[in-house]
């Protein structure tokens, strides 16, 4: 057997880069059995481990962590729609309910702007986003502004600078830039308000890269994937590239989820739930543009998922398959390799990891 010296020392380095007392914990909403799963990723056995399952009351799934990693935030979306808020404890990453507030609908997405006071919520079937308050001790507050949208929105997120807002609509096929005060929480639209894609091809998530140059956007219904240069000063995206995550041969009705990038940005994935894939693209480091390297099969229709901090694990939740699968990452090449594979509760469908000392 042949070992290549510059892969080991890779994975030695993104190893070393976390304490060696680091524990990391992973956390993934069971709508349906309306429960978080709390899970420890075990990186020299690539496994997970349970840890702890919390019942939350209604059917819960997206989840956003706070920029402190102190606590968890999970969106309800069975009546009455809310938010409960849930503390991280530290020593074992398990959770405890802090408090809970209401939402002001079913919401597709949430997350925490860099400040930890706002959190940003959008509704795919009440077409809106909106923005609660949230106090020092982390608990989430009362609904400070809410803004009608086009059909379907579906993702909002700030950029690195917390000024800058953008959000998207599944129905409208397009994507909103927003202006963002983090002293008021409140939103207002930019100039240029809005960039639209394709008819019918369903605006649905997004991630920046580090260097905040370019956005990757997710379209739902046709599985398409664009790449835009990001202006952080003006707030603009400039459509650079379309590409499709389907598996070569697909003749099926696309159904594209979610998107994540290695931590290094080398890497770029992408999950598919018609054919229950991850398609894999590696990502040009001058210009952002992507290469795609193929598909891997996964858990049965692949929701969510999420890459480890160190770059090494993706892990899939499958909201058909009812478990979670653990994929190794091969840094040189971004191959998923064999997954370690374990049962969770009913319809998973978010994945977030943290890292606790």
């Amino acid at each position: 057997m042949r070992f290549s010296l510059r892969r080991v020392a890779a994975a030695l380095c993104v190893t070393a880069a976390l304490p060696a007392t680091a524990a990391t914990f992973v956390y993934v909403s069971n709508a349906d059995s309306q429960e978080i799963s709390v899970l420890e990723l075990d990186r020299t056995a690539g496994r997970l481990k349970p840890v702890d399952t919390v019942a939350v009351g209604g059917t819960v799934m997206p989840l956003a962590v706070s920029p402190d990693k102190r606590v968890l935030h999970a969106a309800l979306r069975s009546q009455p729609f809310r938010v409960v808020s849930l503390s991280i404890d530290p020593a074992t990453g398990k959770l405890a309910k802090l408090g809970e507030a209401p939402l002001a609908d079913s919401m597709a997405n949430i997350d925490v702007d860099a400040s930890g006071r706002w959190l940003f919520a959008a509704s795919y079937p009440g077409h809106k986003i909106t923005v609660n308050s949230i106090d020092a001790q982390g608990k989430v507050g009362a609904i400070q502004q809410l803004i009608p949208m086009e059909p379907n929105a579906h993702a909002i997120h700030a950029d690195a600078t917390n000024r800058l807002v953008v959000s998207t609509s599944l129905g409208g096929d397009h994507v909103a830039v927003w202006k963002f005060d983090p002293a008021t929480g409140r939103l207002t639209a930019n100039d240029p308000a809005r960039v639209t894609n394709a008819p019918k091809s369903g605006a649905r998530h997004f991630v920046w890269d580090k260097a905040q140059r370019h956005v990757y956007l997710l379209n739902e219904v046709d599985a398409s994937l664009y790449v835009y240069a990001w202006d952080a000063t003006k707030g603009t995206l400039k459509e650079l590239q379309r590409t499709t995550t389907l598996p070569t041969g697909f003749t099926g009705k696309p159904w594209a989820a979610d998107l994540h990038l290695t931590p290094d940005g080398k890497f770029l994935y992408a999950s598919e739930r018609t054919s229950s894939t991850i398609a894999t693209f590696r990502v040009a480091a001058d210009t952002g543009l992507l290469q795609p390297l193929g598909n891997t099969p996964t858990e049965a229709s692949p929701r969510g998922f999420a890459i480890d901090s160190t770059g090494r694990f993706l892990v899939a939740a499958g909201q058909e398959s009812h478990s979670v699968s653990v994929h190794p990452i091969d840094p040189a090449t971004g191959a998923l390799g064999t997954p370690a594979r374990l049962a969770v509760g009913k319809n998973p469908n978010w994945v977030e990891i943290v890292d606790l000392p």
